[in-house]
């Protein structure tokens, strides 16, 4: 049997998180808004309108560029897309064609396999939304709100040989949009939409077969299984001696499954040409450098660092980088603790993580501040508070916004190193347990863990521990 692979592209369709629409100042995020609200004479191409460019998307379109390994243009041009649709008032869509903004790039992506495959992008410009409609009951309703919100359309070359690698390319495009401030990058709501080119090949041949094209996909976890569904359909195909057609597929979430909604477009039918109300875009040199001053460390090249650096295992970098602001947090607190990073990481890993999952906040939304989780890693350190201590300190400042060293001593919670008053306590214990005494004294020495943890239930986790064991095998040996 011959065997084959997938070859797979990806149209991503990435909403730019503006305040205002890219040609007009209706609000940009229209999710939560009633349908038919949030529009006006220029989103719904009304007669006689004109389109004013918003300079925030195209900032925002070039720091994506940048980050793609794009060459900018100091020149592009607006076009327009024409085709018929509901959704789309004016009859055709303004979009960028052979003279975008931003002209090829790369993106190098790290596979858990261990191997990075390299994915070319062929397009990357700016262009409206269209509006969206939507079938209740036997009726089909439309709503214009998304006319108009800005968009970076972004194509890759035929280079993904997965679905998990199309998955994968899907996480870490996420990342970057979030990590760039560009986009909120939510599938479910839109803000980051993907379609999928198919086709397959003979192992080892450059012969492609027809490809497909899958659209309405909603989640990462879709993107996968999508295309996981349209390769063996394919498979099944030639190898049953039967064609493949270029449709374009509708993925239906609920059966888990594919259905042909259209024949595929070709670029010939939608007779693009130059946007006649829109000057040309020139950006200077100026103005890109003015744009990149501040342009931040991507997350991959952090993750790098992070182990080469902080002595951080894969694992640990990878998730410390997975959003900006926790990467940040995670630098800031290791500089002000001074100690052993990997110790950070822990902390951040399991108690700082779960502190957010639970309260639905972002690191930099913390009461809890790097310098405070510096501050409570210091005093366990130096024996002012017991490790148990800490971690409860953790949620205390969080709650209170207090420094944790007002905590400590408002409430009481150092440790207590007075060698008369723990020895008090040791004697307490020794003289009500006399059972596990006889035994430790018989050679079950690991027996000291659990006169330890006694001490410290009596003393509410305030003693020292390492003075209260000290004192415990001195006692325990007469």
């Amino acid at each position: 049997m011959t065997d084959y692979e997938a070859v797979i592209g990806l149209e991503t369709h990435i909403q730019l998180n503006t305040i205002t629409k890219i040609f007009c100042s209706c609000k940009a995020d229209s999710w939560e808004q009633e349908p038919n609200t949030n529009i006006c004479p220029v989103c719904t191409g009304m007669p006689g309108v004109l389109p004013v460019l918003n300079e925030v998307a195209v900032k925002k379109g070039v720091l994506l560029a940048h980050a793609m390994h794009s060459e900018i243009r100091n020149v592009s041009y607006f076009d327009r897309k024409n085709y018929f649709y509901p959704d789309l008032p004016k009859g055709y869509q303004i979009s960028q064609y052979d003279m975008a903004f931003g002209d090829g790039g790369y993106l190098d992506l790290p596979m858990p396999q261990g191997y990075t495959r390299r994915i070319s992008i062929t397009k990357l410009h700016l262009e409206e939304d269209a509006g969206k409609t939507k079938n209740v009951g036997n009726r089909r309703m439309i709503d214009f709100n998304r006319c108009g919100v800005p968009l970076v359309e972004m194509v890759t070359g035929p280079d993904l040989r997965s679905a998990d690698e199309a998955a994968q390319y899907l996480i870490r495009l996420r990342q970057l949009l979030r990590w760039l401030g560009v986009s909120e990058a939510d599938m479910e709501k839109g803000h980051l939409r993907c379609d999928a080119n198919v086709s397959i090949r003979p192992v080892g041949s450059d012969q492609l077969f027809t490809k497909t094209e899958i659209k309405n996909v909603n989640s990462i976890d879709n993107v996968r299984s999508a295309i996981e569904h349209e390769v063996e359909r394919q498979i099944r195909e030639v190898s049953s001696g039967n064609r493949i057609h270029a449709w374009t597929l509708d993925w239906d979430d609920d059966k888990k499954e594919l259905k042909k909604m259209r024949s595929k477009e070709t670029e010939a039918d939608y007779r693009y040409f130059r946007e006649p109300d829109l000057l040309p875009l020139h950006l200077s040199d100026e103005w890109l450098q003015e744009t990149f001053t501040d342009f931040p460390e991507l997350p991959l090249n952090r993750k790098k660092r992070f182990i080469e650096d902080y002595q951080l295992p894969d694992y640990d970098a990878d998730l410390l980088t997975t959003e900006r602001n926790l990467s940040d947090y995670f630098e800031t607190a290791v500089k002000a603790y001074g100690g052993d990073p990997k110790k950070v990481s822990n902390y951040l890993m399991n108690e700082i993580l779960r502190m957010l999952n639970e309260g639905g906040k972002t690191a930099e939304q913390l009461r809890l501040t790097p310098i405070f989780l510096a501050e409570i890693l210091k005093m366990v350190d130096n024996g002012k508070i017991n490790t148990s201590t800490g971690k409860n300190l953790l949620s205390k400042v969080e709650e209170t916004g207090l420094a944790p060293t007002v905590i400590v001593e408002n409430e009481g919670l150092g440790l207590v190193s007075d060698d008369s008053a723990i020895r008090a306590v040791v004697e307490k214990v020794i003289a009500n347990s006399s059972k596990e005494v006889d035994a430790y004294r018989a050679g079950k020495e690991t027996l000291i863990g659990w006169f330890t943890g006694q001490v410290m239930r009596e003393m509410r986790g305030k003693a020292d521990p390492k003075l209260a064991q000290e004192i415990l095998k001195e006692l325990l040996k007469r």
